[in-house]
């Protein structure tokens, strides 16, 4: 089940920032699904670098 949440977020993340990159490059805006879809993923590495520290941390100590 984690593999697909992986290669998931890697697809969608090689599309946001492909695309991105291709708008700056035309001097376009990107499209508002691009960018909801960039905040998102911003969103989730945010919380896994902060969440899996503190599941590492309380699975070392025993609390889980």
């Amino acid at each position: 089940m984690v593999e697909v949440a992986v290669a998931t977020y890697g697809v969608l993340a090689s599309f946001v920032l492909s695309g991105a990159e291709r708008n700056k490059r035309a001097g376009r805006p990107n499209p508002p699904m691009v960018e909801y879809t960039g905040f998102a993923l911003c969103a989730v590495s945010t919380a896994a670098a902060i969440g899996l520290p503190v599941w590492a941390a309380a699975n070392y100590l025993g609390v889980i």
